[in-house]
């Protein structure tokens, strides 16, 4: 079944309008018309289009102030610009201010038609976008950069200067640490968070995929294009795209990249067609770029170029003082049952002094599994895996090689009775397990029920 486009068509040229009116009606899409730029936006006031044809040349407000005030209004509807001969700078300008593209007066009946379709491609695909947008920020709403640290209120208020800028921000941080978070953050406090916000992580796709993905086909550009796609610079026109592991792209498509962050020209694979974007990058890696740039696997003018503006995260072990902050919040976050767990502060204590090499990631996936695996409350040191458990000490005893990790829980359960005067309760509370837990532990250990 042909769709059936809602149509507004904008020309001073009444017998012109008249005459397009039926052609286009005829093909089946529904069209309404206005003799002016004022009565244009008036009309979209008050009704809804998917499509706008509008004229460059018309008296009282020209085309151009007429696109402008259009997109102020409805910035999803697509336009497409009629012009002259003598018009065809002004069209090409037109497409920088968020023209959809352009044709040339007397027109092809066919040409316009296809034009139409396309631009009802683009508009439908920005709205799939916008709800995978409001879907993703639905899932993301309990992702917030949680710190105590001055480090991390210092990198607070980096972003909050930098997010009301148009200015590129290069994120750099070891792999977990919440680069894309960042990246998120930024977008949300800015102007464009009415747009889209579009992540890619170019480490995971292959050379050709990574351009087709970026810059979009048309179709027949290579072997499997079928149909013309949108590539993601397009489909965050006006937002933010997140470019992650930017140090992985080939060199060939950093060019590509450069003339897109000097000009916001783009072209799609296989399509001689410049397409003109307004879409801010923010770029993140966890290598270090100048040492690429030196053995000539990233480009210097491109290095120089997304590092306008440096955001540094530092690792979870050089803030370490947000691990129980951060911890207890992932358990709420991926509490299995009405009642919320915690760590004990033994626990706590192992964990601040573990290195965590996956960073943030890793804290998240080892809170939501002690969340599922343990079935106390409290979730103790002997809870802990051998890993993260190792990292006790106490006055009395230091970790040592040649010591079982049963031999030191065991010097660990007897040291906190000595502490606790042989109050169970309290030592069970300590060791962040339940009183049958301790008393099986005194059992198997051969350790007296009565020690103090």
């Amino acid at each position: 079944m042909k769709k059936k486009i809602k149509l507004l068509f904008v020309d001073d040229d009444k017998t012109f309008s008249k005459v397009m009116r039926k052609e286009l009606t005829r093909l089946g899409h529904s069209v309404v018309c206005s003799d002016c730029g004022e009565a244009a936006i008036d009309t979209l006031r008050t009704r809804n289009f998917e499509v706008i044809i509008l004229d460059i040349k018309m008296p009282g407000i020209g085309g151009l102030q007429t696109l402008r005030r259009v997109k102020e209004i409805d910035p999803e509807v697509e336009v497409i610009m009629l012009t002259g001969r003598a018009t065809i700078e002004s069209a090409v300008e037109s497409m920088k201010m968020g023209a959809y593209d352009y044709i040339t007066k007397p027109c092809r009946l066919n040409e316009l038609d296809l034009l139409l379709k396309k631009a009802y491609e683009k508009r439908q695909i920005f709205k799939e976008n916008a709800s995978l947008k409001r879907l993703a920020s639905s899932r993301e709403r309990d992702k917030v950069m949680i710190s105590q640290s001055d480090k991390m209120k210092q990198l607070f208020n980096l972003i909050n200067k930098v997010a009301v800028t148009g200015s590129t921000v290069l994120i750099q941080g070891e792999s977990g640490t919440g680069k894309e978070l960042v990246a998120r953050d930024i977008h949300h406090k800015s102007e464009r968070n009415r747009y889209p916000f579009v992540a890619v992580n170019c480490a995971t796709l292959q050379d050709t995929l990574l351009e087709s993905e970026l810059f979009g086909h048309v179709k027949g550009a290579f072997t499997g294009a079928h149909e013309t796609r949108l590539g993601l610079f397009e489909v965050a026109d006006k937002g933010t795209l997140f470019l992650d592991e930017v140090g992985e792209l080939p060199i060939n498509i950093q060019a590509k990249l450069l003339r897109v962050l000097e000009s916001g020209e783009i072209r799609r694979l296989g399509d001689s067609k410049v397409i003109f974007i307004d879409t801010r990058i923010i770029t993140a890696t966890n290598k270090d770029l100048a040492s690429l740039v030196k053995r000539g696997s990233f480009r210097e003018d491109l290095f120089f170029r997304i590092n306008i503006v440096r955001v540094s995260l530092p690792p979870l072990r050089e803030r370490d003082d947000d691990i129980p902050l951060l911890a207890q919040h992932f358990l709420s976050t991926h509490k299995t049952c009405d009642t919320e767990k915690k760590f004990s502060p033994d626990a706590l204590e192992c964990m601040k002094r573990y290195a965590w090499p996956g960073n943030i990631r890793e804290l998240e996936n080892f809170v939501e599994k002690m969340n599922i695996i343990v079935d106390d409350d409290k979730i103790g040191v002997c809870d802990l895996p051998e890993e993260i458990r190792g990292f006790i000490e106490t006055e009395d005893y230091v970790r040592n090689a040649d010591v079982s990790l049963s031999d030191l829980e065991k010097q660990h359960i007897i040291n906190t009775m000595a502490k606790m005067n042989g109050n169970k309760t309290r030592v069970a509370d300590t060791l962040g397990i339940s009183i049958k837990t301790l008393y099986n532990k005194l059992k198997s250990y051969n350790i007296p029920y009565d020690l103090k």
